[in-house]
Formats: structure tokens, sequence, C-alpha cells
């Protein structure tokens, strides 16, 4: 069976365990020990699913087995601030974890229009590296198409609000929204409610969408949204969305590798 590897934003966190709950062939599971891996070893760990945590220089000592190995390196928050930036160090990962690996996914989306060419700029690579794309071949926008599943429903969402601004929140958007509206440069300090809610209205937000993924290992997402909504006097609205894509994105590139293999 072959080695796979998720090089993944952290947002996508519950999705990640849910693949790893959801599919019995992994046999061993490799966390890369580094300072954003702290979130998913959590919830693994309430999951109760084993793991081990390796540095780079550990991956040779794992060979291929029985089963299949899956290695997840997760990455800062932070990187989407300077969408360059986040090109550089994701396509980096991708060309020192290739040496370890017969697949990688990226937990990705267009991110800024920076990781839309992947599947070429990559193609050298000694294994097939991909992205998170809709079922038509198109790149996700962004996290929270992924949870929507297409570019159309985001859209159609967007369009339901006729106008009025509107904040999606994951749940993972729910527990990390002070680092994220900074990366998205949408106030400079988040814990300045006075001038964060003044950027928020002068942008017509009015609602935040709560997002039910389904996963539920952020325990206090309602809370969370909640107190949001409180501090920017916000109304919540109830969105349905899921983890589909990202299962379907694992499962096209395990069973390409596994017809390589």
């Amino acid at each position: 069976m072959p080695i796979l590897t998720f090089i993944a934003c952290r947002m996508f966190e519950d999705e990640i365990v849910h693949i790893v709950e959801s599919d019995s062939s992994i046999n061993s599971l490799l966390i890369m020990d580094n300072a954003d891996c702290a979130g998913l070893v959590g919830k693994l760990k309430d999951a109760g699913r084993d793991y081990n945590l390796v540095t780079e220089d550990g991956l040779s000592d794992f060979q291929k087995d029985e089963g299949l190995i899956l290695i997840v390196e997760m990455l800062e928050l932070a990187l989407h601030a300077k969408p360059e930036n986040l090109k550089e160090v994701v396509y980096d990962k991708a060309r020192a974890m290739s040496e370890y690996s017969d697949g990688i996914l990226l937990f990705y989306g267009l991110c800024g229009n920076v990781l839309g060419k992947v599947d070429t700029d990559l193609a050298d690579l000694p294994c097939p590296v991909r992205i998170l794309k809709e079922d038509n071949g198109n790149v996700i926008d962004d996290c929270i198409g992924a949870v929507l599943g297409s570019r159309a429903a985001y859209l159609e969402k967007l369009t339901s609000f006729h106008g009025v601004g509107t904040f999606f929140m994951t749940p993972m958007w729910a527990a990390h929204w002070r680092e994220m509206v900074v990366s998205a440069g949408l106030t400079p300090n988040p814990y300045d409610i006075k001038l964060s809610k003044f950027v928020f209205d002068y942008a017509g937000y009015k609602n935040v969408a709560k997002m039910d993924t389904g996963l539920h290992y952020e325990k206090q997402f309602e809370p969370m949204v909640e107190e949001f909504a409180r501090l920017f006097e916000f109304n919540i609205i109830d969105m349905k969305a899921g983890p589909e894509l990202m299962v379907s994105c694992y499962e096209q590139l395990k069973e390409e590798v596994l017809m390589l293999e």
C-alpha cells in the first residue's frame, strides 16, 4: 500500500480527522511535529485515533507495509496574509514531502489565485500532487467553498442575501476568527472591537452564517458564533455544509495512486 501525504491549512483540521476516522485502510498515521499540529493532535486524541508524531528526519524510518500510511503536515493560518509567501511555502513543502510520498493532496483552494496551477507547476515531482477541486475540475475558491461543495453553491448562498454582507463561519473559523480577519486584511487589531465593528459596518456586514458541517470536533462552535454575533451585532443565519468534497478528493488521489502501484 502507498504512502499518501496531506499538506493542509489548519482550517481543514476537522475534515482531516473525519477522513482518518472514516477510512479503516489507514494503517499508520504520521503527524509532522511542528508548531501548528496541536489542534489536529488534540482532536485525534479525543477521537481515540492512534498516531505518531514525526520529524522529516524520522520519515525514512517508516517503510511501506500492508496498510496505507498517511502523513499529515499542518501549516499556519497566517500564511494567507501574503499569498505569494503561501505559494512558496506550500510548494516547498510539497517538493520536500514528494521524496517520501506516492501522492500528495493539498488542502487549499485558489487562496488569492496563487495555487491554481499546482498540477502543472509541480508536474516534475516524482509523485502526483493534487489540490482540492470540484467535480467539474475547477480548483475550489477557499475553505468556505470547500464545505459548500462548489463555486456555484457558494455564489448561490452569496446572492441569496441580496447584497447584505454575510460573514461565513465554519467551526474552525469560529475558533480562530481573530487571527483570520487580520490575515484577510479586514482589521489590524481584532481585539479593538470598536474599530473592528466600524470596519465590518463599513463593509456592509450584517449577518454571520453558522455553517453546520456535520462535524463536531470544535466543541464550542455554537457559543463562539453567538459571541461573535453579539460583539458585532450580527444576525445568525443557520447554513448546511459538509466534508464531502474533501473526502472525494482524497478518494480520487488514493485511487489514482493505487492504479500506479
